[in-house]
């Protein structure tokens, strides 16, 4: 009778260790899920918004068809950007690449330092870009030409690469924007300006979520 008891109380423990692992286990697939759930739709990391505020241009009073292109002018480009963070967390990016394209050729570039755009804020950066005036020599037919008409059709190119993290979900995104341009050497001012912004690169971590729900217990 001992023994019967005796087995019965061992059988009775290993059920309930059972159904506690099992219980366990579901809880943590439960618990997972809510995790990936929350990940892809609350807190889905979203893609900064990057807007052209202002630029403005120096130097262009000494381009005339009238006087000789000299090489060492100094010609800038400023260039005030809008960066929004629509994300709960912060949104780190490297260096801000931009360039500066006349005739098809890049006549100017600069790199903006890195920075962290706070969780649903909006941060402002000024690229200051200095004209290789030789380098737009280069295009002599196009740029005679439109000293003549006083409007040089450009075009300029800012790339922001970042990354967030929300919850075990990291996200890598690269977006450009892309603006053309008419520089009028009449008004020493910018028209037409018409600004469109793409992502061009996208990488999302996972691992941690991979780990985790491969292996819950680990």
């Amino acid at each position: 009778m001992d023994a019967a008891e005796s087995g019965m109380r061992r059988r009775k423990h290993r059920c309930s260790a059972v159904c506690c692992g099992v219980a366990t286990a579901i809880v943590i697939t439960v618990a997972a899920a809510v995790l990936v759930v929350l990940a892809f739709t609350v807190f889905r990391v979203r893609d900064p918004k990057i807007r052209m505020e202002s630029i403005q241009i120096d130097g262009l009073s000494s381009l005339t068809a009238a006087n000789p292109v000299d090489s060492n002018l100094n010609v800038t480009l400023s260039a005030r950007l809008a960066v929004k963070n629509p994300n709960a967390v912060s949104f780190k990016f490297d260096r801000t690449t931009t360039s500066l394209v006349y005739d098809g050729r890049v006549v100017g570039e600069a790199e903006a330092p890195p920075g962290n755009a706070r969780a649903r804020r909006t941060m402002t950066l000024t690229v200051t870009v200095n004209v290789m005036v030789r380098d737009l020599l280069a295009g002599a037919p196009s740029l005679s030409r439109d000293l003549i008409a006083r409007r040089m059709p450009a075009s300029m190119s800012t790339t922001i690469r970042g990354r967030a993290k929300v919850l075990i979900i990291k996200k890598s995104v690269t977006v450009r924007m892309n603006c053309s341009m008419v520089l009028n050497l009449s008004s020493q001012d910018i028209d037409d300006l018409d600004c469109n912004k793409k992502r061009v690169g996208i990488s999302v971590k996972k691992e941690a979520l991979v780990n985790f729900l491969t292996d819950p217990l680990h």
